[in-house]
C-alpha cells in the first residue's frame, strides 16, 4: 500500500493535537478543556484510520476485479479492522 501525503498529514495533525493536549496539561488547564481536546484528537485519529482502511480496501477490490478474484475477503477484513479500532 502506498501511504499518500494526505494520509501522513492527517497523522501529523493528530500529533499536533496530542502535543497541544500535553501542553495544556503542563499549563494545568481545566480538566474539561483537556478532555475535550483529547476527544477531538481521538476522533481525528479514528477518521484517519477509516480513511486509510477505505483507501486500502478500494485498492484491493480494484486489483481483485481486474484479476477476476473474490472481493468478499477484503471487505470482511476491512470491517474487522474498523471494528477492532473501537
Amino acid at each position: 500500500m502506498q501511504y499518500t501525503d494526505e494520509m501522513k498529514n492527517r497523522l501529523k495533525r493528530v500529533e499536533g493535537q496530542v502535543r497541544g493536549v500535553q501542553k495544556m496539561m503542563e499549563e494545568s488547564k481545566d480538566c474539561k478543556d483537556v478532555v475535550y481536546q483529547m476527544s477531538a484528537a481521538r476522533t481525528a485519529l479514528d477518521r484517519a484510520m477509516a480513511y486509510i482502511v477505505a483507501e486500502n480496501l478500494e485498492e484491493c477490490i480494484r486489483e481483485q476485479i481486474e484479476t477476476g478474484g473474490d472481493t468478499s475477503e477484503y471487505v470482511q477484513e476491512a470491517i474487522e479492522l474498523l471494528g477492532k479500532s473501537r
